[in-house]
């Protein structure tokens, strides 16, 4: 949203009604420009943000970014000129019944989503905004598990797809029925899909599934603060891990690298407590190798640190390029597996965990400009959800923050999702 937002004021609108992901407006047709991208908030152009570089990606044509713009003060546009991606405003819960089925799958735990409505015609569900927290209702719902994949493709079935009965599918994610989710309301005629209809929901199910659960006590240890000079910042800075202010100092100040930054650091530990590995998102021949921490990167976001006033407004955020999974810490008797030495496999075993020390790069959040008060902390780990796991409620930690000129205080830390 800070992103979509300066993008909709840089282009004169009025703010941002939302941000799109997935290809929301269909797949990216050209090269990506911007990857990333990493803004603060309150800059006035997308590139005053950090990002990788121009032209520097690994992105694939399906991960397109999108806004959906307030229009200017007195020109919003009439209902008849809205273009065909406008999100209705219609989204219910059904209380009717609904049946669920997959088809088109290899086996019987993989497929297109299709549903039936009171006995009805079956049809299938658009997949725009289609994800694992929706997949995994599917599976939950049918007994088969947690959703392994959740795809928007005509893999499964070709020519032989019924059409779109259920638009505008939102999940939280413990749902036990797709009943429960949110939904287009085609009781009013609102049925609304952008891109192509053979485009459908898909998911894939196993009863294996990695879940990943954030040691909150750890932060609540180890958190304290540190005044670091930035001239022992240098790595730190090629990655993007401390606030705007310090590039600006850095390009105005002859001196800068005996100015200071004062950094909020902490230990983030992240236990699998799943019946199978965590493994990275991305594989192993597009991770993308750090001159700085002589290791490959295997995942961009893993990991991100935020923290909000008490009217919810983020005041300051940790950012971190890239992460390396590996067993830091295992459970006695099980054997470390993965290691991110020498190209190494990386992932999370059962029963162990990655632990990011906060002696490490980039393990902080730069609070310099921040003023001293009570605030909250938020530390995610798979915010994206991009990585299936079996439950996301653990994938959080949200904390008190009590920020004096002398010391930082982390307590109160509770489990929450990203």
């Amino acid at each position: 949203m800070v992103e979509g937002r300066i993008v909709c004021e840089q282009l004169g609108y009025a703010g941002v009604r939302k941000v799109t992901h997935s290809g929301y407006f269909g797949p990216a047709k050209r090269r990506f420009w911007m990857d990333n991208i990493f803004c603060e908030g309150h800059e006035k152009e997308l590139t005053h943000c950090h990002f990788d570089g121009w032209g520097v990606n690994d992105c694939e044509p399906s991960e397109a970014a999108g806004v959906i713009c307030d229009a200017p003060v007195g020109l919003e546009p009439e209902p008849e000129v809205q273009p065909e991606y406008y999100e209705p405003k219609y989204r219910v819960h059904y209380t009717h019944k609904m049946d669920v089925r997959l088809r088109g799958g290899r086996h019987h735990k993989e497929g297109r989503v299709e549903v039936r409505i009171n006995n009805g015609k079956w049809g299938t569900i658009c997949s725009d905004g289609w994800g694992l927290l929706e997949a995994n209702v599917v599976c939950r719902q049918l007994g088969l598990g947690y959703a392994r994949d959740a795809m928007q493709t005509d893999f499964f079935g070709g020519s032989d797809i019924a059409p779109h009965l259920i638009t505008g599918t939102e999940c939280y994610g413990n749902e036990t029925s797709l009943n429960d989710c949110l939904h287009h309301d085609y009781l009013r005629g609102v049925l609304s899909c952008h891109g192509s209809l053979n485009h459908v929901a898909v998911v894939i199910c196993d009863h294996l599934a990695p879940d990943l659960v954030i040691d909150y006590y750890e932060i609540e240890r180890t958190a304290h603060l540190e005044d670091r000079p930035m001239a022992l910042m240098q790595c730190a800075m090629e990655e993007n891990c401390v606030a705007n202010e310090a590039y600006e100092i850095q390009r105005d100040d002859p001196d800068w690298r005996y100015a200071t930054r004062r950094l909020l650091k902490f230990t983030a530990s992240a236990l699998n407590t799943g019946n199978i590995d965590f493994r990275p998102f991305k594989e192993k021949n597009m991770w993308e190798w750090h001159m700085c921490h002589m290791h490959y990167h295997s995942m961009e976001v893993f990991a991100t640190f935020d923290i909000f006033d008490h009217s919810g407004v983020k005041v300051a955020q940790g950012h971190k390029a890239s992460f390396c999974l590996e067993d830091s810490q295992c459970l006695p008797g099980i054997p470390k597996k993965y290691n991110c030495a020498n190209f190494g496999d990386q992932g999370i075993s059962v029963n162990c965990s990655d632990v990011y020390l906060y002696n490490l790069d980039c393990q902080w959040v730069d609070i310099t400009e921040m003023n001293t008060g009570s605030y909250t902390l938020k530390i995610a780990i798979n915010p994206e959800f991009k990585v299936a796991e079996m439950n996301f409620d653990n994938n959080a930690a949200i904390c008190n923050l009590l920020y004096t000129d002398t010391y930082a205080r982390v307590d109160n830390c509770r489990l929450v999702r990203p």
